[in-house]
C-alpha cells in the first residue's frame, strides 16, 4: 500500500477480503465495505492492500466514531442518563436476601440486578451533581472545592459496591491518599 493517506471512498483490493471501498476514516484503521465479506476494519499500517483508486482525503473530515464518542461524553456529562454498566457475570441471576434483627419477621428478598441499577443510578445521578456544582456560577471556587471533597469521600463510602462491577474502569474511587495510610 502507498505511504499517503487514503481518503472516504478510496478502492482496494484485500489479500483475503476482496474490493472494497473505504468508508470511514479513524486515527489508526479504515472503514472498508467489502464486496464479499461486508464491513471490515483494517488497520492503515497493513502492507498487503493494493489501492486499486485513491481519494484525497478532506482536510477537516472529523470520523463519525469521533463525533459520537464527543456526543456520548457530552450527553453522559450534561444529563440524568443511566450509563449501562454491567454486572458481574458471578452475580448474575442472583439475589439479596436482608434477614431482620428481629426474628418474628419475615426476611427481605429481591434480585441484584435491581439493587446493583439503583446503585448504578446514586452513581450517575453523584456524577450529574458533581458537573453542576463545577458549572455553577454563583459559587465560590473554596465551596466548589469544599463539595467536591465532599463528594468524594461519599464515592468511598461506595467502594463497597465494587465488587458487584464487571469491569474495573466502573468502580467507585474515593480519596486515593487515604489508601496508602
Amino acid at each position: 500500500m502507498s505511504e499517503g493517506e487514503l481518503g472516504i471512498g478510496s478502492r482496494l483490493r484485500h489479500p483475503e477480503f476482496g474490493i472494497g471501498v473505504v468508508i470511514n476514516v479513524k486515527t489508526k484503521t479504515y472503514d472498508v465495505v467489502f464486496t464479499e465479506k461486508g464491513r471490515r476494519e483494517v488497520a492503515k499500517s497493513y502492507h498487503s492492500l493494493e489501492v486499486i483508486e485513491t481519494i484525497e482525503p478532506d482536510t477537516d473530515l472529523v470520523s463519525l466514531f469521533d463525533v459520537e464518542r464527543t456526543l456520548t461524553n457530552i450527553i453522559k456529562r450534561y444529563s440524568d442518563m443511566q450509563e449501562t454498566v454491567p454486572l458481574g457475570a458471578k452475580w448474575t441471576g442472583g439475589k439479596i436476601v436482608l434477614y431482620p434483627g428481629n426474628t418474628g419477621l419475615q426476611p427481605k428478598e429481591f434480585p441484584i440486578d435491581a439493587f446493583f441499577n439503583k446503585i448504578i443510578m446514586v452513581r450517575d445521578r453523584l456524577r450529574v451533581m458533581e458537573q453542576r456544582i463545577n458549572a455553577h456560577d454563583k459559587l465560590t471556587e473554596e465551596d466548589k472545592i469544599n463539595l467536591q471533597q465532599y463528594l468524594t469521600r461519599i464515592y468511598g463510602s461506595l467502594t463497597t459496591f465494587n465488587a458487584l462491577f464487571k469491569n474495573t474502569e466502573d468502580h467507585f474511587v474515593g480519596d486515593r491518599s487515604t489508601k496508602s495510610e
